[in-house]
């Protein structure tokens, strides 16, 4: 029997151990990597930056020639099977019989066209591409700092709860024991049935806490799963690398500097002043329609009625072609104005989000400040109300305090650790707002 039992707890030993190495571990530096690798919104904001490139291409394209080239057959038949009457050369009557007559024509032909002088609007037109495509990147790289955001603030929910629990599962055991102690003393006429009944209430909501606790912790665990496109029937451990928390203590101090580090940092600023600049190059495009065009032409093309006689006759042309605006039904002046509009709106969003970005930067600081306060009081309030358990304790055994002066005195502790667990986690995901909303949240 004392064999078996051995073999018994070193198979569970041995299973244990394959339970706890089969847990996959994921710290929030990998949590936000693997973000922004599987992230849909950046794989399609990413995708969509191909077409911006290719914008750009394209505006390139319209200062090369075009040059195209057509081949063309074609057959065709002539039948008359009644005949016709002619006049020949003598002004005489003549019946033709019935005629059939076949024709075929081959034809090749290499030609086009370029653009000589538009009023700038292809030149104009590569710099709008070129600032729309940095716009694209700008509002991706605001993008990725957004599920960088996002992501910490769903693992440090994961890290807090996780504490919560952790502390619950003691304060479970705690409270267990400790009314197995109060059955004991109640046996022996030592302590009260109101001792006993106030103990069996706190036994209780400690286990009703602990069940709630285990099951925020699970929630957040599927929120974050899910969000990093994870399986969330796997189970995974987590941990906080403190090596990868921010440092961001110099921001504090000047406000003024702070904002002109955000606006030398937000991308979404960056993107907006790229944005402004391709509304002024579209004004420009827009003018262009009250200069003349000048475009060129060219071509090489032969024909014939069999393949074998082609390029016998060549026919070589070259054009110019200048062409003067003097009525367009208005569509450049409505060109001209929708463009003169879309600045004027685009400097107002501008004017707009500089002031959102003052906000975000002083709602952060004050946030951030606040929390660091928070955790010292919370840490000051742990300690202080630890003690006052200890002495409630001593007391309690001596005689000169209540069970329920304890109880209390304990539940006190107990929501002052909650509370310092809280601020802890409040105060991590703060350091990383600042640092968002200053544009310097790192996404590589």
């Amino acid at each position: 029997m004392k064999f078996k039992a051995i073999i018994l707890l070193l198979l569970f030993s041995f299973l244990s151990v394959n339970v706890t190495n089969g847990q996959d571990k994921i710290t929030l530096s990998q949590a936000i990597t693997i973000a922004l690798n599987q992230n849909t919104s950046i794989i399609k904001s990413t995708n969509s930056l191909q077409t911006s490139d290719a914008a750009v291409k394209n505006a390139y394209g319209n200062l090369i020639p075009t040059l195209n080239f057509n081949s063309g057959w074609n057959w065709q038949r002539t039948s008359n099977s009644q005949g016709t009457s002619v006049v020949n050369f003598f002004g005489e009557a003549q019946n033709l019989g019935p005629s059939q007559t076949d024709t075929r024509n081959y034809s090749l032909s290499l030609g086009g066209n370029v653009t000589l002088f538009d009023g700038l609007s292809t030149l104009t037109n590569i710099s709008m591409q070129k600032n729309n495509l940095q716009s694209a990147k700008y509002d991706l790289e605001k993008l990725r700092q957004d599920v960088v955001l996002q992501t910490v603030n769903l693992f440090v929910t994961v890290i807090n709860d996780q504490k919560i629990l952790s502390f619950q599962q003691e304060d479970q055991k705690y409270n267990a024991d400790m009314l197995n102690k109060v059955k004991e003393m109640y046996d022996l006429k030592m302590v009260t049935n109101a001792d006993l009944y106030s103990q069996e209430y706190q036994t209780s909501n400690s286990q009703l806490a602990y069940l709630q606790a285990k099951n925020n912790f699970e929630k957040a665990k599927i929120n974050l799963l899910n969000y990093l496109s994870k399986d969330v029937l796997k189970d995974y451990s987590f941990e906080m690398d403190s090596t990868y928390l921010p440092e961001v203590s110099k921001y504090l101090n000047d406000l003024q500097t702070v904002y002109q580090t955000a606006l030398s940092n937000r991308n979404d600023y960056q993107s907006q002043k790229a944005k402004l600049a391709s509304a002024e190059y579209q004004l420009t495009i827009a003018k262009s329609g009250l200069f003349p065009s000048l475009s060129g032409n060219y071509s090489l093309s032969t024909s014939s009625t069999s393949p074998s006689d082609l390029f016998t006759r060549k026919v070589y042309s070259v054009g110019l072609s200048l062409n003067f605006p003097i009525f367009s039904h208005w569509n450049t002046d409505f060109s001209i104005q929708s463009a003169q509009v879309q600045i004027e709106n685009t400097n107002e969003d501008l004017a707009a989000l500089e002031r959102q970005i003052k906000s975000d930067v002083k709602n952060a600081v004050i946030d951030l400040q606040t929390a660091q306060l928070q955790l010292s009081v919370t840490k000051a309030a742990v300690k202080s109300s630890k003690e006052t358990w200890s002495i409630k304790r001593d007391s309690y055994v001596i005689g000169s305090a209540t069970f329920i002066d304890q109880q209390q005195a304990y539940r006190d502790y107990v929501q002052a650790m909650n509370n310092e667990i809280a601020a802890e986690s409040n105060y991590v995901y703060k350091q990383f707002g600042l640092l968002s909303a200053i544009g310097l949240l790192k996404t590589n």
